[in-house]
């Protein structure tokens, strides 16, 4: 998210607007204005948009906008805060009625977001906090993450253990779970941090892996790695794997893929739980809220999409190797009824 693309001129930020749902102008049957006619524009304005997560999202944003017939133009994320101020500009200049902003840095787009909101753009955040009322929040509920995955860790390794943590502070959802693994340590004493590292670019899980080998080689004692976000846990297990250490280590994250769900899996891996909400299921909601936004209905300000433990135990044991499988054998996993109304399509 470092990388500097400053001085983006209009026809790149043009290039990075990908039309993701197309509308067919003929509206939905009994639905609020304007849905009852079709046609509405919703713009989803991304930070990140590399690693299976946020693709996930991406896809699941997409399936929902085809289903209330919007045409959703997702603007691809540069992990630059000057650039997503710049899209998210162009995505007021194209006249859409909402505006979905995906992670960012609060500080860089607070006053150009609420610039949407004077323009009549209803605007609606995920993982990332604008300050702002009339800003509804999409959220997986981080702290029931982090107390889910932290639990586990609890559950496996007793409450005396030397940690590795992975964290880059400034992102909503990452400072989240960092106010629980501050409360753990408080009231478990004897889980000591011996080292903290992260980084967040193009090339997260790489980045962290070579930080990660840094950190067992100056601190060999560390049994247990808390690393909430799947990239930071994808580059730690990198690590262990290269440094020959991943039967001496046990990986706890937050987050999950199809390809986490491999690595999970795998004989001997370390990566032993992650606690995560379905990414396409945020998606979808996140794509609901600003619909129900547009329609004068109110989706509530803090829009939470709650989360399931996965174990790698029982990944094994239910034979789950996929994202589809999840949804098929843990019901809860693949649905939210969150940002829902009886005029919106949620299949």
């Amino acid at each position: 998210m470092k990388t500097s693309i400053l001085g983006l001129i209009t026809a790149s930020l043009l290039a990075c607007a990908v039309p993701a749902g197309v509308a067919h102008a003929a509206g939905i049957a009994g639905a609020p204005a304007p849905f009852d006619k079709g046609g509405v524009k919703v713009a989803l304005v991304t930070f990140i948009s590399a690693g299976d997560f946020f693709q996930a999202y991406q896809a699941g944003a997409t399936k929902q906008a085809k289903a209330l017939d919007i045409d959703l133009t997702v603007f691809s994320g540069r992990q630059d805060a000057a650039a997503q101020r710049d899209q998210i500009e162009q995505a007021i200049n194209l006249g859409v009625q909402a505006i979905i902003i995906d992670h960012g840095q609060p500080e860089a787009l607070k006053d150009v977001a609420q610039k949407a909101l004077d323009a009549g753009i209803k605007v609606v955040a995920f993982d990332v906090d604008l300050g702002n009322p009339k800003i509804p929040q999409v959220e997986q509920s981080d702290h029931e993450l982090a107390k889910a995955s932290l639990g586990q860790a609890l559950k496996d390794n007793g409450t005396s253990f030397q940690a590795g943590y992975v964290y880059v502070a400034g992102f909503a959802p990452l400072d989240r779970r960092n106010e629980i693994w501050e409360e753990t340590k408080k009231a478990n004493r004897g889980v000591v941090e011996k080292a903290r590292w992260g980084t967040v670019n193009a090339t997260t899980a790489v980045s962290t892996a070579d930080q990660t080998k840094a950190a067992f080689q100056a601190n060999p004692d560390i049994s247990v790695v808390f690393a909430p976000y799947d990239e930071f846990a994808r580059g730690v297990k990198l690590a262990t794997d290269e440094l020959g250490i991943s039967n001496k280590v046990k990986i706890y994250s937050a987050d999950v893929s199809t390809a986490d769900i491999t690595e999970i899996t795998a004989e001997g891996s370390p990566w032993v739980a992650t606690a995560a909400t379905n990414p396409a299921v945020v998606g979808a909601v996140s794509v609901r809220a600003a619909a129900k936004l547009i329609a004068g209905e109110d989706p509530g300000h803090n829009i939470v999409v709650k989360p399931v433990l996965l174990t790698q135990e029982e990944l094994r044991k239910n034979g789950i190797k996929t994202i589809e499988d999840l949804d098929a054998k843990l019901p809860a996993f693949g649905q939210s009824d969150a940002a829902t109304a009886s005029w919106i399509p949620t299949n």
